[in-house]
């Protein structure tokens, strides 16, 4: 593994392309500590590590947080993170799963997603502006921070200067995304949002050494070593159960007749479809996480008592709230699942192309097979990912630790984490294998979750 890395600056375009990946997220952390102008980062900091952070990041704003590096909680000029971008991306990928003309460009080439793009990030440009205007207006709530005041001026000008630097600091990062995406290596936006979440991770090693140090008076740890070695021992073999989860797949074998057209012969070859296991990944659990979140939120800033009755019938802790958590995330997974894959489709062209299942018949029969068998694979896709969102929960129970420290050890970050490192090795361990040199894997091959 390290002379794979070694190899990596070997060779000229690829040292190129990493080093160019490198610049780009320094720029985006350096980003991330430039001040909104008319906030008091100090004590909004302050208030965002006291309402979310001990309440388990129990609201969306914790969520925003975490994939904006933690910008929001200071209010940069990165505060929004690439989360519009991410939402407008769903977004049309839905929109043209169900809106013909848009699946009809889908299937137009090149230049039919780059119109699709260009409708991205006009969607972006669009939540970016209504997400800052937003805000601003709770920035200047006096019920939200317990009185105090964290804009200076409040007003229209706060308004519009916040709308007007959150919104550009969305569309650099969006920038920035597909200039990594053009000139570095791996995928540019999935980039920048794992190094938002590793961001957290010196703060939470510190947190983890302090509970880990005798407390004042006490001369009683609160965490001991060997609870600590479990928590490690616990964290690889979640790495390793997500890496496996996120690279399995379901091979249905395909047979292709034979054609003879004059003195060639054509097809008689076999292959396979691949159908993953974790079709949806992380995006069932964002939709998840946004819908169960918003009424805790909500109920966050509107003192009122049904809301509020509401909001605590689905709080973290509650058997209600993983319970509907759980079904949220089956749902979102299924729906997902249905939006990408088509069954009728592929049987369609399997039985254009003259490719044919072996013991199913072409056509009908091959789209029920394929949506039988997806139907099963994405169950256990389904439930791994639940036992995956609701670990960090279970980890602060068990091992009495804060979130920050057990968010590492399972949920959207560990799945954006490790997903993202396998698409970046895989597309390194391509151009190492072209010059020759040995990959990260000796046997077998690295393959990412697309």
């Amino acid at each position: 593994m390290l002379s794979s890395f070694v190899n990596c600056f070997k060779i000229p375009e690829l040292k190129k392309k990493i080093l160019f990946t490198l610049g780009i997220i320094i720029v985006y952390r350096i980003g991330c500590f430039i001040p909104t102008p008319g906030v008091n980062g100090a004590a909004l900091a302050e208030l965002f590590r006291q309402k979310f952070d001990s309440a388990a990041s129990g609201s969306m704003f914790g969520i925003m947080n975490m994939f904006s590096g933690r910008a929001l909680e200071k209010l940069t000029i990165f505060a929004l993170g690439i989360m519009p971008y991410i939402s407008s991306s769903i977004i049309m990928q839905l929109l043209t799963a169900v809106i013909p003309s848009l699946e009809k460009l889908s299937k137009e080439g090149q230049a039919g997603y780059r119109k699709i793009n260009q409708y991205t990030r006009y969607g972006t440009l669009f939540l970016a502006l209504v997400q800052s205007f937003f805000i601003a207006l709770w920035l200047e709530s006096p019920h939200a921070f317990q009185g105090i005041q964290i804009v200076n001026n409040p007003g229209w000008g706060f308004r519009l200067v916040t709308v007007c630097t959150l919104s550009a600091g969305t569309l650099v990062l969006m920038w920035l995304g597909e200039q990594i995406q053009e000139k570095g290596i791996g995928n540019g936006i999935s980039l920048i949002i794992t190094a938002g979440i590793l961001s957290s991770a010196p703060s939470a090693a510190r947190m983890l050494m302090m509970l880990l140090s005798p407390q004042a008076g006490g001369g009683v740890s609160q965490i001991q070593p060997l609870t600590l070695i479990i928590m490690v021992f616990f964290l690889v073999a979640v790495i390793i159960s997500i890496t496996l989860i996120t690279q399995a797949q379901r091979k249905i074998p395909v047979q292709y007749a034979r054609r003879i057209v004059g003195r060639r012969v054509y097809g008689g070859q076999n292959t396979y479809i691949p159908l993953k296991v974790d079709t949806a990944g992380i995006i069932a659990i964002i939709f998840a996480q946004s819908i169960i979140l918003f009424p805790a939120t909500i109920a966050s800033f509107i003192p009122n008592q049904a809301i509020q009755g509401m909001a605590m019938w689905i709080q973290r802790g509650h058997v209600s709230y993983y319970m509907i958590y759980g079904l949220l995330i089956v749902f979102f997974c299924y729906f997902y699942t249905a939006i990408v894959f088509n069954p009728v489709d592929v049987a369609e062209n399997m039985k254009k192309h003259g490719g044919f299942i072996p013991g199913v018949r072409p056509g009908t029969q091959t789209a029920d097979y394929l949506d039988f068998v997806m139907t099963r694979v994405t169950l256990a896709g389904a439930l791994f990912v639940c036992c995956i969102a609701v670990m960090p929960d279970w980890i602060m129970a068990s091992f009495k630790v804060p979130y920050l420290v057990a968010s590492f050890f399972g949920g959207t970050g560990v799945l954006i984490t490790v997903g993202v490192m396998l698409d970046t090795m895989k597309q390194i361990e391509s151009h190492l294998l072209t010059r020759h040199y040995e990959g990260f894997m000796k046997t077998g091959q690295l393959r990412g979750r697309r």
